[in-house]
């Protein structure tokens, strides 16, 4: 209020102003009273105030969806992680679908149904609720550990070893979870499954014993992860190839013929592995043993088998290749050549390679490849003549 005014002025704008609030004031209650009365007469005519009510819900579900979708992502979008744009984009259904949902339950309230019909209804809209929400919190939960294990920090507990373990665990509890509230949509009494709970997971123990051993050695694999997807492995039994993918029963590997082998996570957890593909890197040594006769040059040797590796496209420049002379044989003379390649699969056709070279140049510089064979020497006896 301006100062310097007369006092019956200043009462006077004092008074106005209570008048105006009050005509708000009125107007404000009129207008509700207006709208409530407008909702009772709807209430005399069920199937017209049935149907808006459905529209109402729809039109609250579109603006929930409008809130989230086009203001608050608007906000996510504008940070540098792409984290929250994921989690709002998940949440958009389940909030779409709630909202709607709830105003058809309170909808379908206002219709007389039979009991047996409004109830599932009811527990169809629960459920279908639940079962949408379940889906936002996977994809949630799975972006999360994503985004936990992108940042390389290996002091972080969830890092990208140890994804599937997470994962794995993370996808029980929330099917666990689904299940539990989709029971409890369609009011289904859940103390007596916890109660006889311990009695089923002796019998499924028993019935199951092979399937919980794979289950609990595939959790120890994840846990302490002698391998991780993409390595390249070597089992006891002879399976070699690329960890195709590591699942909470078995693993799967795919082999140089291109076949897919499902092995128990039971079978890995009891075998020895070897895990090309560990180490700081995924180069590999090979080494090639080849032998040469006495009389050949060990220099010469030497050079020849050193000039093999470096003219090779498939052999590594760093760490350069070298020789060895290893033994003297029963034979001939032992050399190893010693050289590294790229990755673990290309052995087979690196060691024909060489192999090949090997034999031409070695023809080519006169050197000499033994191979095991027998002097036999006779004497024959001469009788003297008379």
């Amino acid at each position: 209020m301006r100062e310097g005014l007369p006092k019956a002025e200043k009462l006077f704008l004092k008074e106005k102003s209570f008048f105006v609030y009050l005509n708000s004031r009125y107007v404000i209650i009129s207008g509700m009273e207006y709208i409530i009365d407008f909702i009772n007469i709807l209430k005399e005519y069920t199937s017209i105030y049935f149907i808006v009510l459905v529209l109402i819900s729809a039109f609250s579900a579109k603006v929930a969806d409008w809130i989230l979708s086009g203001i608050i992502l608007r906000f996510a979008k504008q940070t540098k992680t792409s984290f929250d744009d994921k989690l709002v984009d998940a949440l958009h259904k389940p909030i779409y679908y709630s909202v709607f949902f709830l105003g058809l339950s309170f909808s379908v309230n206002t219709v007389s149904l039979p009991d047996s019909f409004l109830y599932l209804l009811l527990g169809l809209f629960k459920s279908i609720t639940v079962i949408v929400w379940s889906i936002a919190v996977s994809k949630i939960f799975v972006e999360l550990i994503r985004w936990s294990s992108k940042a390389g920090n290996t002091k972080r507990f969830i890092q990208k070893r140890t994804m599937p373990l997470f994962d794995n665990i993370g996808k029980i509890a929330i099917f666990g979870g689904a299940v539990y509230f989709i029971l409890l949509s369609w009011n289904v009494d859940v103390t007596g499954w916890v109660a006889s709970a311990g009695i089923l997971s002796v019998v499924i123990g028993f019935a199951a014993k092979d399937t919980l051993s794979n289950l609990f050695a595939g959790i120890f694999i994840m846990a302490d992860a002698p391998y991780k997807e993409g390595d390249y492995i070597n089992l006891d039994a002879g399976e070699r190839g690329y960890v195709r993918s590591i699942g909470i029963r078995s693993t799967r590997i795919m082999t140089r013929d291109d076949i897919e082998i499902t092995i128990p996570n039971s079978v890995i957890a009891n075998s020895k592995i070897v895990n090309e593909s560990g180490g700081p890197h995924e180069k590999e040594r090979v080494r090639i043993t080849i032998s040469v006769s006495y009389e050949s040059d060990i220099e010469q040797v030497k050079r020849v088998l050193r000039d093999v590796a470096i003219a090779s496209p498939n052999v590594c420049k760093d760490p350069e290749p070298r020789v060895r002379f290893r033994q003297f044989a029963d034979y001939g003379l032992t050399f190893q050549l010693l050289l590294w390649i790229e990755r673990p699969e290309m052995r087979g056709r690196v060691i024909d390679e060489i192999n090949s070279s090997i034999f031409y140049k070695f023809r080519d510089e006169n050197i000499e490849i033994p191979y095991p064979h027998h002097v036999i020497q006779m004497s024959q006896k001469i009788e003297p003549t008379n």
